[in-house]
């Protein structure tokens, strides 16, 4: 039975199996499979020493201006990183040095296997995220426009791709390239005072980042329709009551409360087992493109590399002992 079930677990033996079946899924899992279980070792493990100060850029800029900056948290909150927005000349436009900068940051979370939740904010008041940089952009040539536009919207395909869970903070204007960054995130909140549109259509566009993609996925494609050829802005609560974010909160004296309930639900993720939940995300966001019958699958696959993990034997063992699982990310 052990040899059968190494042959079968095996990702190239899976991948011949489902590619008799249907080519797709045999690609499909080859390409899930390239995701890495975190089974290793406890010494093999990359070792992370978090401090509630320490930041990406702030170490590494030389006095060049920060505008987009990564904060690790600690103790109890290990595990969650914040990507901070401080641009506040701009109101967090998505200018030349931001974009850079947060393509930096997504590329260090990507690679970052202790990271377990990341909340995107902005250290601005009263903004998420303006959008483009509109005084940037009329200095672009045709050409170059299109060009920055479509390494913004590679730019939003990265953070959507992030394996762990990101939650969008939205405690003020979320608006076109803004409101398509909170968008490119897993989870969303607002304040009841936070305005979010894609007003892309008043200035004589239309969204570029995938806002036009993302939208009708989170609201429906009627309705999506609607915002997107009036270039409608909504408060938090119509957002809230249309599904285009998850929870919408009074806002507080401090400006945070979007913030603050981003946390909240961060650190009820926290717990949790995390390559379960990598492996969740990974069946939803692949099954979500696909036919019920080749979701299924996909869902199959991921929970196959769910199987081996030391996390699944603590989870079982917690149950049984009647206990709170400690997890630890193999």
């Amino acid at each position: 039975m052990a040899l059968l079930n190494r042959f079968v677990l095996k990702p190239s033996n899976i991948s011949r199996c489902l590619a008799g079946v249907r080519p797709e899924l045999g690609q499909a899992y080859c390409a899930i499979a390239a995701v890495p279980a975190r089974t290793e070792t406890r010494e093999n493990r990359p070792s992370f020493r978090f401090r509630h100060v320490r930041s990406l850029h702030s170490e590494a800029s030389h006095g060049k201006t920060v505008e987009v900056d990564l904060k690790r948290l600690d103790g109890e909150d290990t595990g969650l990183v914040e990507v901070q927005m401080c641009r506040e000349r701009a109101r967090n436009s998505l200018g030349r040095v931001f974009v850079a900068q947060m393509r930096e940051l997504v590329a260090t979370l990507h690679r970052d296997a202790a990271v377990r939740v990341v909340v995107f904010r902005s250290m601005v008041p009263g903004v998420f995220c303006a959008g483009a940089d509109l005084k940037e952009r009329a200095q672009m040539a045709n050409t170059e426009a299109e060009h920055f536009v479509h390494g913004l919207r590679s730019l939003m395909n990265e953070i959507a791709a992030l394996p762990m869970p990101t939650i969008a903070a939205v405690d003020g204007f979320a608006l076109g390239g803004g409101l398509e960054l909170a968008l490119a995130c897993d989870l969303r909140t607002a304040a009841h005072s936070a305005q979010m549109g894609l007003i892309e259509t008043t200035r004589g566009l239309l969204p570029g980042a995938g806002g036009s993609q993302r939208l009708p996925r989170a609201v429906g494609f009627s309705v999506a329709k609607e915002l997107i050829f009036t270039g409608r802005r909504l408060g938090g609560d119509q957002a809230h009551q249309l599904g285009l974010v998850n929870h919408a909160v009074q806002q507080n004296q401090a400006g945070d409360a979007a913030y603050r309930e981003a946390l909240s639900l961060a650190r009820e993720i926290l717990p949790q087992g995390p390559i379960a939940v990598r492996m969740a995300k990974e069946a939803m966001t692949r099954g979500i493109e696909v036919d019920i019958a080749t979701g299924m699958a996909i869902e199959g696959m991921c929970y196959a590399r769910v199987i081996p993990t030391r996390d699944r034997q603590e989870g079982m063992k917690a149950f049984i002992e009647k206990r709170k699982p400690n997890y630890i990310g193999e």
